[in-house]
């Protein structure tokens, strides 16, 4: 029986590894133009390792080209007048894949930009986690790799984020009054003067006017940079709601079922969809594996323990 309870906390080992395993989504990374980001052709890459915000900021910093602008160096020109972080959190890694999109507007926009862009990359795989917002963890790696912060650029944040001292942005038209103004100011005054950073946390802005999905607020911010004007580049990355809003829910990869939509309290007897349905399976026929496998092991336990004589004596004759 020894045995049979060491694969059993074995089982139970192994699945709660599996449960703590960190929940991954996509980033992405572009720009309509170089902008002397790299010397290589550098479009449509795909890094395909598991990586975390960390890794993701070092890169976007020394393969995307940002320690141009975001690091202060003097020898270095500055080419770019709008960077946009963009924090989403709808998408997670397995959502790129389905055909069946919850935003597709969101889904259309990344598609386009990150082909028709000439400067393009895609993290597939960046974990994230409950202890530190995506957005924080990103501007706090960027200011870590930049030895001395981020310099003369201006950084702003839309009024989602999180933070009483930042300087916020509460509509798409003050967004777009500061790209139109710091182009403007750049072209004649400043030609390789600082560069703002926008950083767009989850939701855009608290009072939006009318409801818009994540995938309307970053097409429209596209199109906003598009017609400003300005060189810019953007980094999307996504960490999903159900992380921070039930934290309590985790360590799971995926909620099973979503229960919150806008706000309201959870729906009760919701269907179980297609992806349920598999791993609800999966996970009954996992536990019926582990029962017949312990049930197998103790018997062929009882039967090693069974005692029996190697050999009889033979029978005595009368």
């Amino acid at each position: 029986m020894a045995a049979a309870w060491a694969v059993l906390a074995l089982f139970l080992v192994a699945a709660q590894v599996a449960a703590a395993a960190p929940v991954t989504a996509p980033a992405f990374l572009w720009a309509p133009k170089n902008y002397g980001f790299s010397s290589d052709d550098a479009k449509e890459v795909v890094h395909y390792q598991t990586i975390s915000p960390k890794s993701l900021a070092k890169s976007v910093l020394e393969e995307g080209g940002w320690s141009n602008f975001m690091c202060s160096r003097e020898d270095t020109q500055n080419n770019v007048d709008v960077a946009i972080v963009f924090i989403g959190s709808k998408l997670q890694s397995s959502d790129i894949s389905k055909d069946k999109q919850v935003d597709p507007a969101l889904a259309d926009t990344l598609k386009l930009s990150f082909t028709r862009s000439e400067f393009s990359m895609a993290f597939p795989y960046v974990s994230t986690t409950v202890d530190e917002r995506l957005e924080d963890s990103l501007l706090s790696s960027f200011a870590e790799n930049c030895n001395n912060g981020f310099g003369r650029n201006r950084v702003t944040y839309t009024d989602t984020c999180t933070g009483q001292d930042l300087k916020k942005y509460h509509n798409m038209d003050a967004i777009n009054d500061l790209v139109v103004s710091g182009v403007a100011s750049r072209r004649v005054n400043h030609p390789s003067g600082q560069t703002d950073v926008i950083v767009f946390c989850s939701g855009g802005f608290e009072n939006p006017g009318t409801a818009k999905s994540e995938g309307e607020l970053l097409s429209q911010l596209v199109d906003l940079l598009d017609l400003s004007g300005a060189k810019y580049t953007v980094l999307y990355a996504s960490q999903p709601s159900g992380l921070l809003e039930s934290p309590s829910g985790l360590p799971l990869g995926r909620h099973l079922a979503e229960k919150k939509t806008n706000g309201t309290k959870a729906v009760q007897g919701e269907k179980c969809d297609g992806e349920c349905l598999v791993k609800s399976s999966l996970l009954e026929g996992t536990f019926v594996g582990i029962v017949l496998l312990i049930i197998l092991i103790s018997g062929l336990m009882c039967m090693m323990g069974i005692d029996t004589p190697s050999r009889f004596e033979a029978p005595q004759e009368s």
